[in-house]
């Protein structure tokens, strides 16, 4: 009995102290301010495992048709996504520098995710990581699947390929007015 008073004590005091030193303004939430080893492992835990339980969502027949593929790559340059994450041949940008945590390189960590994951993070986006919610910016559920498609892709993705499926498509030219045959006005 006295062993858990003083583990039920022990718990106070350190909840005690952990609550003065977030609520008292002791930790630093600058964004100059790495996260302590501690936090960024709960953070990622947290993160994670919230993903995990979340993402249930039913992933499209044909996902990964290269029609998706190319639709997606669109999307992804569109929304503004290789800003933070980068795509082949672009570099990111240099605000993404200062985001906390990192964004990561996404031809890193798409294999390891699934479709359903990463479909619900780009529509529901992530608190406090500036990944926003595209499903908020107005996006739809058609444009989200494309871009999962591309990110399935995307450590094979070449530069070359990425350019071509992003470019603007050429403005055909307007047709020319056929000038009227001249002849005596009757």
């Amino acid at each position: 009995m006295k062993f858990f008073a003083t583990g039920g004590a022990l718990a106070f005091v350190v909840g005690a102290l952990a609550a003065v030193f977030f609520f008292g303004g002791f930790y630093s939430v600058a964004g100059t301010s790495a996260d302590s080893s501690i936090v960024g492992w709960a953070l990622a835990r947290v993160r994670t495992a919230s993903v995990g339980r979340h993402a249930n969502d039913v992933v499209p027949s044909g996902i990964g048709g290269r029609d998706n593929v190319r639709a997606g790559a669109r999307e992804f340059a569109e929304y503004g996504c290789a800003n933070c994450h980068g795509a082949p041949g672009e570099n990111w940008a240099k605000f993404s520098e200062g985001l906390r945590p990192s964004p990561p390189d996404l031809k890193e960590i798409v294999n390891d995710r699934t479709p359903a994951q990463l479909f619900w993070v780009i529509k529901n986006g992530i608190n406090m990581t500036g990944m926003p919610s595209f499903g908020i910016a107005g996006a739809s559920d058609e444009d989200l699947w494309e871009i999962v498609a591309f990110l399935k892709e995307l450590p094979t993705v070449k530069e070359s390929e990425f350019k071509a499926w992003t470019s603007p498509a050429p403005t055909p030219e307007p047709p020319t007015a056929k000038s009227a045959p001249s002849g005596p006005a009757r």
